[in-house]
């Protein structure tokens, strides 16, 4: 029995512990999705240009694209190898026959592995007059359109892309044979680039 009003004293003789008023240290944030890296070229890039990327789906897309390619082509070359494997042909000449299905193979490997750089490689943006549109991922391009060039705008879309909800924007403009594409791109903002590129082309014109 606990006698006077002293304090209360813990299990082992002593009094019981406060909650420390130190703070633990903070949890780690979640620093998200990392940022793809800025598209800089002090060849082709203008200083202070902020560029709009395509899609990442684009990248789906690409590959996909790139695998169809390759399985036909390696199918189309491939045929005078399966006769020779199969003895149709003289065995003699496999050898010699496999050379140009596994150079399709190749080079639609070497293409699926690059189709995530080049996606990255893509972009566009909006000035006062005139549109750029960047692409390019070892010969790296810009082309600037003025937008009192343009003669109209065009926007396709293919099965594939369909299934990813992306489409391509094509500009065409006054010069023969003059025209850029920005692959890639979601459906409303394919609409609202057709209808703002448009507007600005026809404001210039009406403008001369």
């Amino acid at each position: 029995m606990r006698e006077g009003n002293g304090p209360v004293r813990g299990p082992a003789g002593g009094f019981p512990a406060e909650p420390s008023s130190v703070p633990g240290p903070a949890a780690p944030a979640d620093p998200g999705p990392a940022a793809p890296p800025p598209l800089r070229n002090r060849a082709i890039d203008p200083e202070g240009l902020v560029w709009t990327r395509v899609s990442p789906k684009h990248v789906s897309v690409t590959v996909l694209s790139a695998l169809a390619g390759t399985l036909f082509w390696t199918a189309a070359l491939g045929w005078p190898a399966v006769l020779a494997a199969t003895g149709i042909w003289p065995r003699a000449l496999l050898p010699w026959v496999l050379v140009p299905p596994a150079v399709a193979l190749a080079a639609g490997g070497l293409s699926v592995l690059l189709a995530p750089r080049r996606v990255r490689a893509l972009g566009y943006a909006e000035r006062g007059e005139d549109l750029l549109v960047r692409r390019g991922l070892l010969y790296q391009r810009v082309t600037v359109i003025p937008y009192g060039r343009m003669q109209y705008v065009d926007v396709s879309v293919s099965p594939l892309q369909r299934a990813f909800g992306l489409a391509t924007v094509k500009l065409h403009t006054a010069a023969v044979g003059a025209h850029a594409e920005i692959p890639g791109v979601a459906h409303a903002e394919a609409s609202r680039l057709r209808e703002r590129l448009t507007a600005r082309g026809e404001a210039l014109l009406a403008g001369l």
